[in-house]
């Protein structure tokens, strides 16, 4: 872990006011600590855990704010006790929590292998539970909480079936928190973009895949650009909805995903996927 000095934002009644950002090494994750970081003056520090320390260090030392570094793999217990630890001492309370860290790997079932599913599943569901479980408590009214979702979450996909899947759990688990948390005043939102083509996801999702084969997946085209998804989903989730479809391809798929039947979405993917 590491400390990066920065100017501080208002501190309220002595508690130190924090933004926690997981993934936040590249990316989505980045872009939503540069986001906070010019718009949210009343937080003290943000907090930014990835599994690398260099990179870390280097998007802190662009932020106003000060910021803690932790370069934690998710998957592991020893993290979340690493996090709560760093909460505890520091009587921090969590305003903003966002669970960026997530793994897309493309590929069918005889493509992936079970160290590569089960990565997905670890990272991209029990990580995001678990960082969100362990926060809570340091959570007060007016908290907000993103879940970074996928427009995956809204269909099967084949081809790309594990990390759907996994996206689903997390879709699920992020609608009904919020519901758990409404007495709380806790604002919760499922953020599901689409295709992300200025970020890392395409290619390490791509990296399963056989050099010279034919590619499962032939184009991401429509996507959005990751600076966009973190202006409207933090918009989003500050009117407090609880579904943020930061484009108009994910904001389509979303409603036709309620009307048409799965089977027809399944073999619309289909032609999709090969044009």
């Amino acid at each position: 872990m590491g400390v990066t000095a920065g100017a501080k934002g208002k501190k309220k009644r002595g508690v130190k006011r924090i933004a926690l950002i997981t993934g936040a090494s590249s990316g989505l994750g980045r872009e939503y600590a540069r986001r906070l970081d010019r718009t949210e003056k009343d937080l003290d520090e943000i907090w930014l855990v990835a599994r690398r320390a260099d990179r870390l260090t280097a998007l802190a030392e662009t932020l106003t704010h000060g910021t803690r570094t932790f370069p934690l793999d998710l998957t592991q217990p020893e993290s979340l006790t690493a996090l709560k630890t760093a909460l505890t001492e520091e009587g921090a309370e969590v305003a903003v929590l966002i669970n960026c860290a997530g793994l897309g790997k493309i590929g069918n079932y005889a493509k992936l292998t079970l160290a590569e599913t089960h990565n997905m599943i670890d990272l991209n569901d029990r990580a995001a539970v678990d960082v969100t479980v362990t926060a809570l408590p340091f959570m007060g009214p007016g908290g907000r909480i993103l879940e970074i979702c996928s427009t995956a979450a809204f269909q099967p996909l084949q081809h790309f079936g594990v990390y759907g899947a996994s996206k689903v759990f997390l879709y699920h688990y992020t609608r009904a928190l919020r519901a758990e948390l409404l007495p709380r005043r806790i604002r919760v939102t499922a953020v599901c973009p689409y295709w992300m083509a200025d970020t890392e996801f395409i290619p390490v999702a791509k990296a399963a895949e056989a050099q010279g084969e034919k590619p499962a997946i032939r184009h991401f085209a429509l996507g959005v650009p990751a600076a966009r998804v973190a202006r409207r989903s933090l918009r989003t989730n500050r009117l407090g909805m609880a579904v943020s479809t930061p484009g108009l391809f994910c904001t389509a798929h979303r409603f036709f995903s309620k009307l048409i039947p799965r089977e027809v979405l399944i073999a619309f993917w289909e032609v999709l996927r090969r044009l």
